[in-house]
């Protein structure tokens, strides 16, 4: 299962946690604006904004599990299982598979406004990347830097929620994770009251107490509102080596340490990445679950008129920095 979110201080944040049992060997890949984007069933773009984020490049072709435009569009998809639907080529409809989706949205628009537009015409098709790729169930958040969206493609059709907290991850529904924040609005960053009962003399014996009630497993729901919760409650400087080490900090109240999700056959979930890009400069951050280090790829260091895809191995051992 994984977590995304957004952040802003001076500048605006987008990343994610990516939670799973195993690795496709993903890299940070720059997608220049000269890159064909070659589409299923519908016509390849071959001149579009920028990208930057994580993929898996399969047969040339970037598998983004999450990406950033130049203009600052952003967007992620994460694991739906159970919810996810996908139907069949329709005449009046853009006809995008599922892999598709992320530069569909990102080759083609500047913000979020103009994303609702090709939204208003999507349609999620049953198709993969191959037989030894088969269809993922996914949905997705669609950030700018003034708002968010989950888009979701379900057996009564594509719902797309706006977001005012910033944040998804898995399941339920997002309409769903939204109305269970309201189970939480006792909890405060501030001490605790005693409201228990009239008269009765019960003490603060340890800080933090207003936070008691906000769940701390690793269950999709859970880590909605915990993340919810951390998200808009953090406070960091605006500089970017404290925006973006709050960003991180955010989505670790989240992460999974291998063995405390079991998945059976001796598997562990665990967070493989996680990310953080400054949607304004095209900067993109990254951890990984051996390498607590943030290590940067700027995509502005890249020739971005170029035809051909730009990928960064990811840097996994542990980094180290000795004091004596």
């Amino acid at each position: 299962m994984c977590t995304c979110a957004t952040y802003a201080t001076k500048d605006h944040y987008f990343g994610r946690n990516l939670d799973l049992e195993y690795s496709y060997n993903e890299t940070v890949t720059v997608t220049p604006r000269n890159f064909p984007l070659t589409f299923r069933k519908e016509k390849t773009i071959d001149t579009h904004p920028a990208i930057i984020g994580m993929a898996f490049v399969n047969e040339g072709y970037p598998l983004y599990y999450d990406a950033t435009n130049e203009y600052g569009l952003s967007m992620a998809g994460l694991n739906f299982p159970g919810n996810g639907y996908f139907t069949d080529p329709q005449n009046d409809k853009d006809n995008i598979a599922p892999f598709e989706f992320i530069p569909w949205i990102l080759g083609q628009c500047r913000s979020l406004s103009e994303a609702r537009t090709l939204l208003s015409r999507i349609n999620l098709v049953n198709i993969p990347f191959s037989d030894s790729l088969p269809i993922t169930p996914l949905h997705w958040m669609i950030a700018d830097q003034n708002g968010s969206v989950v888009v979701e493609s379900v057996k009564d059709g594509i719902h797309v929620y706006d977001n005012p907290v910033g944040v998804m991850t898995n399941n339920p529904t997002f309409d769903f994770q939204m109305f269970r924040l309201n189970d939480y609005q006792a909890v405060s960053k501030d001490p605790a009251e005693n409201r228990f009962a009239e008269g009765l003399p019960l003490e603060q014996y340890s800080r933090g107490m207003g936070g008691i009630g906000i769940p701390g497993d690793l269950s999709s729901a859970s880590r909605f509102v915990k993340v919810a919760f951390t998200k808009m409650n953090s406070l960091s400087g605006d500089d970017e080596s404290a925006s973006i080490s709050q960003f991180f900090h955010i989505l670790g109240s989240v992460e999974q340490q291998r063995g405390c999700c079991h998945l059976g056959g001796g598997k562990y979930e665990i967070t493989i990445y996680s990310s953080c890009c400054n949607m304004d400069k095209g900067i993109y951050y990254y951890t990984t679950y051996e390498n607590s280090q943030i290590t940067a790829c700027d995509m502005h260091h890249e020739d971005l008129d170029s035809a051909d895809l730009v990928s960064f191995p990811l840097v996994e051992g542990q980094q180290i920095r000795w004091s004596n």
